[in-house]
């Protein structure tokens, strides 16, 4: 037995030696049970649970650290710096005389980080399927999905001698473009349809749910394959006013003869800077007003070296239009302003002849003004770039447009389309939308004369749920979704519109513009 290293010990050993024999006569009946006795056996109890209490607290303190076990061992690995605390508030460990160190009595409770991966959208997660419910093959008059036969660019080079040298000379070779080239591979057959069928899984309108988005109907769906997967039977170039696109015939045609778009569906391919008409496709649905044709993004061999590009549904329903403004309807901005305050064909009222009104209904222009701004578009309503600082790059300053600004009433609007049978409402073309404008160069002279919004486009911008319905959306196409760089670069261009959108809702509020629904 050593003696004790300090004073505070030496008095402990002294009251339990006087201790404990008191409380065993006490305890055995050799002493008698007075009030004194009591109550000095109960102190020196009491004391002697208070020196048992300190004993195991020094024996747990000092247990060595091989017999803590496992557990705590791993819970060092998986703390690194556990002396560094999360706020940096507290201080450093205390160090003691004898060179050991006291850790502070803290329990340091981490909260769940930020989870990096985002979460997964209804309908973009592929389903696993085991072998045994593989897609079989196709029966004879099963419908099928017909698929790509455009032949690698060796073969086009083989071909090309076959194509007319006119259609070779078309306004692609004006403006410095490759020359497009029909490629006639073994999914292309002479006077007939195209048979070829897909590989399972090889459509670029992926469709993982058990049904497709609401806002897009059977008929879109079906567009959209045959627009991404669909056979090129023959091609011919067309040109607009600003640049030269292609009109790819997607079903039969005679072998040496230069298609057309009679019977046979035909898709307009564009540049590849377009693409933004991709989206504007699926935003028009998902914001109910369904004024867009469907489009799609395709990659060929022969379109601009593999490079993706829009394909444009060709409807040969809309009305002709004129080639200077390629609209169906005549109008200026002065005649549209006046036009609006007539409030044409609202509520079923003809109009008077003498208040300059179009066979367009009132509420198509709201709903123009609004996809308008949302995406920037200002070839329709302001092609001269009056309302925002425009770049050299934009037509308006290419075509020197911009100093026409002082007299605005006489400057025509364009792209104004109808359908033949259907005067009444408005066909969106050429959308393509700049997400690169800052907040400070917005273009508000889409929305001037404008008192009244779509409740249905409204009503989804209110939701918060824009987000989510684009990223659903714009994953059914898997040439855009991958040629814009995936979720990450889709997130960055809703960003945009998410913002565009808020600052919209704030100015109906200020103007105090009414929101309507516009289902008629």
């Amino acid at each position: 037995m050593t003696c004790p290293d300090k004073p505070g010990r030496l008095m402990n050993w002294v009251l339990c030696a006087l201790c404990v024999p008191t409380v065993r006569k006490l305890w055995s009946g050799r002493r008698p049970r007075t009030r004194r006795n009591l109550l000095l056996g109960t102190a020196c109890a009491i004391y002697l649970g208070f020196l048992v209490s300190q004993v195991g607290r020094a024996s747990l303190q000092h247990r060595p650290t091989a017999e803590r076990g496992p557990r705590q061992g791993r819970d060092t690995a998986e703390a690194p710096f556990p002396e560094i605390p999360l706020d940096g508030t507290l201080a450093p460990p205390e160090s003691q005389d004898n060179g050991t160190t006291l850790l502070p009595n803290v329990v340091y409770i981490t909260l769940r980080s930020k989870r990096s991966k985002p979460a997964n959208i209804r309908g973009t997660v592929r389903p696993k399927r085991r072998k045994k419910y593989a897609l079989a093959s196709l029966a004879p008059g099963q419908e099928a999905l017909v698929g790509p036969s455009l032949q690698p660019q060796e073969a086009a080079r083989a071909a090309a001698a076959e194509v007319p040298a006119s259609i070779q000379r078309g306004n692609l070779a004006k403006v410095g473009e490759r020359p497009w080239t029909l490629i006639r591979g073994p999914g292309v057959r002479a006077g007939g349809s195209d048979t070829q069928l897909p590989k399972a899984g090889e459509s670029n309108i992926r469709i993982y749910s058990e049904s497709s988005p609401s806002w897009l109907s059977k008929e879109d769906i079906r567009t959209m394959r045959l627009l991404a997967d669909g056979a090129v039977a023959g091609f011919q170039p067309a040109s607009s006013k600003s640049q030269a696109h292609l009109l790819v015939v997607l079903e039969g045609s005679a072998p040496g003869s230069v298609p057309g778009c009679g019977p046979n569906p035909c898709g307009l391919v564009k540049q590849p800077l377009d693409m933004s008409e991709v989206f504007a496709f699926h935003l028009d649905r998902i914001l109910g007003l369904n004024r867009t044709l469907p489009s799609v993004s395709r990659k060929s061999e022969f379109i601009q070296d593999g490079r993706p590009c829009p394909v444009i549904l060709w409807d040969p329903s809309l009305s002709p239009t004129n080639n200077e403004t390629h609209s169906s309807v005549q109008l200026t901005w002065g005649a549209y302003q006046q036009m609006l305050k007539q409030k044409c064909w609202q509520k079923g009222r003809v109009p008077r002849p003498e208040g300059g009104c179009t066979e367009v209904h009132h509420h198509e222009w709201s709903k123009v003004a609004l996809f308008d701004f949302l995406l920037q578009i200002y070839n329709r309503l302001d092609t001269n770039c009056c309302g925002f600082r425009p770049r050299k790059e934009d037509t308006c300053a290419r075509n020197g447009l911009r100093p026409n600004c002082d007299n605005q009433d006489s400057v025509a609007l364009a792209h104004i389309i109808q359908r033949k049978h259907d005067p009444r409402h408005l066909v969106f073309i050429d959308n393509k939308g700049f997400f690169d404008r800052s907040e400070d160069n917005l273009n508000f002279k889409l929305l001037k004369g404008i008192k009244e919004f779509p409740e249905s486009a409204v009503s989804v911008l209110k939701s918060q749920h824009l987000r989510q319905k684009l990223l659903q959306s714009l994953f059914l196409d898997k040439v855009y979704w991958e040629s814009q760089g995936g979720r990450q670069g889709i997130e960055k261009l809703i960003d945009v519109v998410e913002q565009r959108a808020q600052i919209l809702l704030t100015y109906i509020n200020a103007h105090g513009a009414k929101v309507l629904p516009m289902n008629e």
